[in-house]
């Protein structure tokens, strides 16, 4: 096979672990019958995971350990942590092994990126392609609950998220043995001997900083969506629970077609416009939920919004990194946005939704979904304002030369 052959794959597996179970990882908690603040707490973790793996998991990665064995360790200890999950129904113990999960699993997904860039010859051109194996990943891992889940799924059966991501994860630890040989950056003289620091120095620069800000605000939306959708699909738009996470995968395959032409979108509008318009799919997305919420088909069509969303924005940041950070610090500065993507954003959406959903459920237990997207919708408007305005990027040069004149 080819390396991007092989970065494909490697993105399919990756991102299959994680579609596996986020979908109904909320609603699961629910059936268990955990309050409102254990879910908060639970959602929480990758925020944890992503502070850890920033002073950790990505300094080895930049300086220690070759990142596809740093890959096959992390995702054969995270396999048998998913398979707890699966048989833990009491609150702490779950927790216990979520967590233990997603400070094993999160650090990979940027230290995967690392992988793809770094092998890849022109990674602002081919690295939307090689990321779009992780969509493929993620629809395809949906499928198998339509005959494991039934319409009205109980605990029992939706525990399988847990045991199809575990898996997935033992699959990729084989696998990941197989990747191109990406050793650290040990040959950088001048270099602080802490990849994390001096990633975070260059917040200071100002583009940098606003991005920072900017990401923070749409991973807080994006990270939203997956607490509110499943449930909205399943009790207001009146979707089967065994189809809802194929309906929500329809955004994945919408995702593909905007990974393969991201790299042409990119040398076209540039960095700034294509940031904005993967917001602004964001706004439109939950204006669609709020005011058309009676109509299915136009429920199921705006879920194509997702490509947009995800690979003009996040894949787009992901790039920018790589084009404009310093090699060795590579893995930190991924890490770095993680802990905003996934992480402090994740956290956020974690308290911030399910708070508003209990503050517009009535005493007969409807929610005024029309209000509670308004939030999202109003918040996405405010990034597009903040990125039109402020992110200046230089057309020429990394960060760190941009710093130092």
């Amino acid at each position: 096979m080819t390396v991007r052959t092989r970065l494909f794959l490697m993105m399919v597996l990756q991102l299959a672990v994680w579609g596996a179970w986020a979908p109904k990882l909320f609603p699961y908690m629910g059936m268990l019958g955990f309050a409102p603040w254990q879910q908060s707490l639970v959602g929480s973790a990758w925020g944890i995971a992503s502070v850890a793996g920033i002073f950790f998991s990505n300094q080895f990665a930049d300086r220690n350990f070759s990142a596809e064995r740093f890959m096959a360790g992390s995702h054969a200890l995270s396999g048998l942590a998913l398979a707890a999950c699966a048989f833990l129904t009491s609150f702490w113990p779950f927790f216990a092994a979520y967590l233990v999960f997603s400070l094993l699993y999160v650090p990979t997904l940027s230290v995967s990126n690392s992988i793809a860039f770094a092998n890849l010859k022109d990674p602002a051109k081919d690295f939307g392609a090689v990321r779009m194996g992780g969509t493929i990943g993620w629809v395809l891992v949906s499928w198998p609950f339509v005959f494991l889940l039934g319409a009205k799924a109980d605990a029992a059966q939706v525990r399988w998220i847990f045991l199809v991501a575990a898996i997935v994860s033992w699959a990729l630890a084989a696998y990941s043995l197989t990747l191109p040989h990406t050793p650290p950056k040990r040959d950088a003289q001048a270099a602080d001997p802490l990849a994390w620091r001096e990633a975070i120095k260059l917040l200071g620069v100002p583009f940098v900083g606003v991005l920072f800000l900017v990401t923070f605000v749409d991973s807080v939306i994006h990270n939203g969506y997956f607490v509110m959708a499943d449930n909205f699909l399943t009790h207001r738009v009146g979707i089967a629970g065994n189809l809802s996470m194929v309906v929500l995968s329809l955004g994945q395959l919408a995702e593909i077609v905007t990974m393969f032409i991201l790299g042409g979108v990119l040398a076209r509008l540039g960095w700034k416009t294509t940031m904005i318009i993967g917001i602004l799919g964001h706004a439109a997305r939950f204006a669609v939920f709020a005011f058309f919420a009676d109509s299915v088909p136009v429920i199921v069509a705006v879920q194509l919004l997702h490509g947009i969303c995800y690979a003009f924005f996040f894949a787009t940041v992901y790039i920018f990194v790589d084009a404009t950070f310093p090699k060795d610090v590579r893995s930190s500065a991924q890490g770095l946005f993680n802990l905003l993507i996934l992480g402090i954003g994740n956290v956020g959406a974690s308290f911030l939704f399910p708070a508003l959903i209990a503050h517009w459920t009535d005493a007969a237990g409807k929610v005024d979904y029309r209000s509670l997207f308004m939030v999202p919708t109003g918040m996405a408007a405010l990034a597009v304002l903040l990125l039109a305005v402020f992110f200046r990027p230089p057309q020429r040069g990394p960060v760190a030369e941009v710093a130092a004149a």
